[in-house]
């Protein structure tokens, strides 16, 4: 992987809530020249520049751990004042309204839509390389269809509205795979474990700046 040399002077926060796979997503954030903190004090939350939420594990977990640390309220506080947040794989479910992965669960609701499993007959986990179909944001900026990402995921975004899908990929029918509301982004693969064209998508996400539309 080569070193974008992204220098933005800003502070990039990634939320620790104990189920993140913060190091790998510090580590290419360090590999763009970005110096991250990993915290997860609400201070620090409002205080970031930008926001990044990764996530490994069940969503009625990571939820939990959200809201008894009161993380919940701080992401929902700095995406309402304009902080540009990038929630990956788990994360980004996360930033649904709803799941229903083993129940129904609340997620932050700063994306409307639904969290589903695959359909029967599609073998999950959904794990490896895949190719992707960018829709024209500033996500994808630089990113052409066929690039290959990778992911390890069984569900995945429904119902939702495809003005906010922001990329998809077909395993057993296509899904959305990437969504980008405001300053409100998530990528379900992993961009920080997907070579050049994951390095490509977090430069685009740590170049944004508070008050920008997504498109």
């Amino acid at each position: 992987m080569s070193n974008l040399n992204l220098r933005s002077g800003q502070m990039v926060t990634i939320i620790d809530y104990g189920m993140g796979n913060l190091r790998s997503v510090q580590k290419a954030c360090e590999l763009l020249g970005e110096i991250c903190l990993v915290s997860g004090e609400k201070e620090q939350i409002l205080n970031a520049s930008r926001l990044i939420l990764p996530g490994v594990g069940a969503f009625s977990q990571a939820a939990e751990c959200l809201e008894r640390n009161g993380l919940d309220e701080a992401i929902i506080e700095a995406a309402n004042r304009g902080t540009p947040i990038l929630g990956i794989c788990l994360g980004m479910q996360l930033l649904f309204a709803v799941s229903h992965e083993g129940g129904v669960f609340s997620g932050l609701g700063l994306i409307p839509g639904e969290i589903t499993r695959f359909n029967e007959g599609v073998k999950c986990p959904h794990m490896g390389w895949n190719s992707i179909t960018p829709m024209e944001n500033r996500l994808f900026k630089g990113v052409e269809a066929g690039e290959y990402v990778y992911f390890v995921h069984s569900y995945r975004a429904a119902e939702i509205n495809r003005q906010w899908s922001a990329a998809t990929c077909f395993y057993g029918g296509e899904f959305t795979c990437a969504v980008a509301k405001d300053n409100i982004f998530g990528t379900q693969f992993h961009p920080e474990k997907s070579g050049e064209t994951g390095l490509k998508i977090l430069r685009n996400f740590l170049m944004q700046e508070a008050g920008k539309n997504a498109d």
